[in-house]
């Protein structure tokens, strides 16, 4: 049976073409995205009809490219949770800042939304084999996906990843193939293969669909809120996909009913290693020059963004910002968000907290509104990131005296008077 996602349309031209793998314009090569029967899909989505459906990113199918009777590739993704922040908030000056935190997923970042969409069209489209260029968190999630669909995988990375994401991709047993150069090197060399092979490129020739599971943070993120949206958002820019798909996420519940309207104001963040969006938007230029990448946020490693003048076009239209984090910021971004909050995220999520400390000093951002913040992905896969800067443990011989004379010494006076009373 027929879903609601009716066409492929340009973002240039409004040209249409079917749902088939396509992804770039053939009179003006300008990117392909879905588009949806929003009648049909105003009269059968609601708030309560989606309450009892299961907590994942398909509880909004109908505002997915999936057919009616299409079976999802899933490991149960989504509905991850938005915490809120108090004690960061406290040090920041923010009473309701919020932290959508898709470490959770089930390979601890936000591509399993996306992939998750891609590899279910790639066998519903007939391909063996899906393939993508990453630089670390689309390959763990493609090699996941791709053994959950029974279905051959290719990831093809820039050389010098993360080696926790190299390894938490090689166990699923894909085909890895590292390439020497930068990730854009990689992704001309993935637009070349899928002239050549029949495969699924996720990012490349199924990009319009795979790029579609990024608008349910949005979804996520307003039902959470109790059906509204944020005064702010701030998300980390790579290729830009993330940013623009939660702009067309939040447009599409407000056109829908299901959120009234509210101005978002929306904030980019890229690592000053690799930040063409932000000087782009800093020098008030209309274009996106692209940078050669040298950062420890090798997930936002992304030279020559994609969407970047599309992410420029939103945060300028809402009243953003598109800023950028150093080396060191980054870092403390990182702990900062763990000390304050529990949460362990990689440099990615460095990125964001460390823009949302600037936002919050430039006097951007009002104490009483909600706030969220995209943490992306997890800690453990950018260990090294933190290993110079986590202090070593303290070391001591099994005895009461030497735990007194080198540890309580250490600790505050009234903390450890407590302690001794006890």
């Amino acid at each position: 049976m027929m879903g609601y996602a009716r066409d492929l349309v340009c973002r240039e031209c409004r040209a249409r073409y079917p749902l088939e793998p396509r992804y770039v314009c053939e009179r003006c090569f300008g990117p392909l995205e879905v588009s949806y029967d929003y009648t049909a899909i105003r009269e059968r989505l609601h708030p309560e009809r989606i309450a009892m459906r299961p907590p994942s990113m398909y509880r909004y199918r109908e505002l997915l490219p999936l057919e009616e009777d299409e079976e999802p590739v899933d490991l149960g993704v989504g509905y991850t949770p938005l915490l809120h922040a108090p004690r960061l908030g406290k040090l920041l000056g923010m009473e309701h800042l919020y932290l959508k935190c898709d470490t959770t997923n089930p390979t601890h970042s936000f591509k399993d939304r996306v992939v998750s969409v891609a590899v279910t069209k790639a066998r519903t489209f007939g391909f063996e084999a899906v393939a993508c260029a990453s630089t670390g968190n689309l390959a763990n999630a493609v090699a996941a996906h791709a053994a959950r669909g029974g279905m051959k995988a290719f990831i093809f990375v820039p050389s010098g990843l993360e080696r926790p994401k190299m390894l938490t991709t090689g166990i699923y047993r894909p085909v890895v193939v590292e390439v020497e150069g930068t990730y854009d090197d990689v992704n001309r060399l993935c637009a070349e293969l899928a002239e050549e092979y029949r495969w699924a490129f996720v990012n490349v020739n199924l990009r319009p669909y795979y790029s579609e599971g990024a608008k349910t943070l949005a979804f996520e993120v307003a039902e959470q809120l109790g059906w509204r949206a944020p005064d702010h958002v701030i998300v980390p820019v790579a290729s830009g996909n993330l940013l623009v798909k939660i702009h067309k996420g939040f447009e599409e519940l407000t056109g829908l009913g299901l959120i009234p309207p509210h101005p978002i104001r929306f904030h980019g963040a890229q690592p000053e290693g690799c930040a063409p969006v932000a000087r782009a938007f800093a020098a008030h230029a209309d274009t996106v020059m692209p940078v050669r990448p040298s950062t420890i946020a090798k997930s936002l490693a992304i030279g020559n963004p994609a969407d970047g003048v599309y992410v420029l076009s939103i945060v300028r239209k809402t009243g953003g910002i598109v800023e950028m984090a150093g080396e060191e910021e980054i870092v403390e971004g990182i702990r900062l968000l763990a000390e304050t909050e529990g949460i362990f995220t990689e440099t990615a999520g460095g990125v964001t907290v460390a823009v949302l400390r600037r936002l919050a000093s430039q006097g951007l951002i009002d104490p009483e509104e909600v706030v969220v913040a995209y943490i992306t992905g997890m800690g453990l896969k950018t260990l090294e990131a933190v290993e110079g800067v986590v202090e070593a443990p303290i070391r001591i011989p099994p005895s009461l005296r030497a735990f007194e004379e080198s540890v309580l010494s250490r600790v505050p006076g009234n903390l450890a008077g407590t302690l001794g009373d006890r």
